[in-house]
């Protein structure tokens, strides 16, 4: 099962943090946000990782190289300009290949088990079903919710309303129809597959962070850094 990191947002709510460096590559406890992710990844038996880029994304390849020293096996997507979050999935499918693949955003932390997205892809593989979506209790900065959870499918009501993770698994059919090359966000994809009853999802009450602004990036790290059981492998 192949997995790809979502790193081409430009970041703007994280200037002038940004202006320099992709958010990806921002430092929580001593190693930037794409490391925790590939560390993840390689712990929970991940071998080829897909990761897109386009503001300074040659920091990232640089600084990830091509995934060895995590065991991993990196391969790249540029993006000029920036597709959003489905056109740049949709950029990518000829490096994900034709069964469900892991996305991970790559400006958010968690310790979602990751090793999950196997089983899931194999009840997906069963099914009609196009996503499975990982939803959180709602943050302060985003009350109002994305989505209910209604008998396991992903669902729109108006109440009891909780939070995209930015973690999902998805079969390439979702993303075929979409123009390659064409910008096209994710959320709008979700309503109309939802809307079919195409789309699972599931609900995660552990640590999950949208590390969105500079005070939420310094938060994390305070967190992390006082953590003993929060650490790097590598």
């Amino acid at each position: 099962m192949r997995a790809m990191i979502l790193a081409a947002g430009r970041g703007e709510r994280m200037r002038p943090l940004t202006d320099h460096c992709p958010k990806p590559m921002l430092e929580v406890a001593g190693l930037p946000l794409l490391g925790w992710h590939l560390d993840a990844l390689a712990q929970a038996g991940f071998t080829d990782v897909v990761i897109n880029h386009a503001h300074l994304g040659e920091m990232i390849e640089r600084w990830a190289g091509d995934g060895a020293r995590w065991g991993l096996s990196i391969r790249y997507s540029p993006e000029n300009p920036a597709l959003e979050t489905a056109g740049g999935i949709r950029h990518a499918l000829p490096l994900l290949g034709q069964a469900p693949f892991l996305v991970v955003n790559g400006d958010v932390f968690t310790r979602w088990p990751i090793a999950r997205a196997r089983l899931i892809a194999q009840q997906m593989a069963h099914s009609t079903l196009l996503g499975w979506c990982v939803l959180v209790p709602n943050p302060d900065h985003h009350p109002a919710g994305d989505f209910t959870l209604e008998s396991g499918l992903l669902g729109q009501g108006a109440t009891d309303r909780l939070t995209f993770s930015g973690i999902g698994v998805y079969q390439p059919a979702l993303f075929e129809p979409l123009v390659d090359g064409q910008p096209a966000k994710l959320g709008p994809m979700l309503r109309e597959a939802a809307m079919q009853h195409r789309i699972a999802a599931e609900r995660w009450d552990g640590l999950w962070t949208d590390v969105g602004t500079p005070a939420r990036l310094a938060q994390l790290d305070a967190e992390l850094t006082a953590s003993e059981s929060i650490t790097p492998t590598r």
